[in-house]
């Protein structure tokens, strides 16, 4: 089975409040989870990274059946993309924790996973996800 998922993190006034998306989908297009959480105050990079490790915790748990062959990560910061890829090295000490934290999760766990760049306008439903957390994080604090 191949599980495609899609990843945000958004910070307003980055740094600042941020929350972290995921869209987890099979193969045909099928949602299987919409995953949203509040990070608190953080970078839109490290939002980014933190919710591809929320994504990777969460797939962890599906693969102990062993139904799922590959997962494809699809993500609108080409940041995380070509560093997950190797293609850029990781130079930010706020980043490379979250960086070293989700390659440890992939062989810990010898997950099969893929990156891919794509535009802002297919990452729509997991920026949703992720301003929601936001707004609902500060909707919160204002009651």
């Amino acid at each position: 089975m191949v599980i495609n998922v899609y990843i945000d993190g958004a910070s307003r006034n980055n740094p600042g409040n941020a929350g972290a998306g995921i869209l987890i989908g099979d193969g045909t297009g099928v949602a299987i989870a919409e995953l949203k959480e509040y990070l608190g105050i953080t970078t839109n990079n490290e939002a980014e990274y933190k919710a591809l490790i929320i994504a990777l915790n969460y797939l962890s748990k599906m693969t102990v059946s062993g139904d799922i062959f590959k997962i494809a990560f699809f993500s609108d910061s080409q940041l995380l993309v070509k560093q997950m890829n190797g293609e850029y090295s990781v130079k930010s000490p706020n980043i490379l924790p979250l960086y070293l934290e989700a390659k440890k999760i992939l062989k810990n766990r010898r997950l099969d996973c893929s990156f891919t760049y794509i535009s802002r306008e297919f990452n729509k439903q997991a920026d949703r996800l992720a301003n929601l957390a936001i707004d609902e994080a500060l909707a919160l604090r204002s009651c």
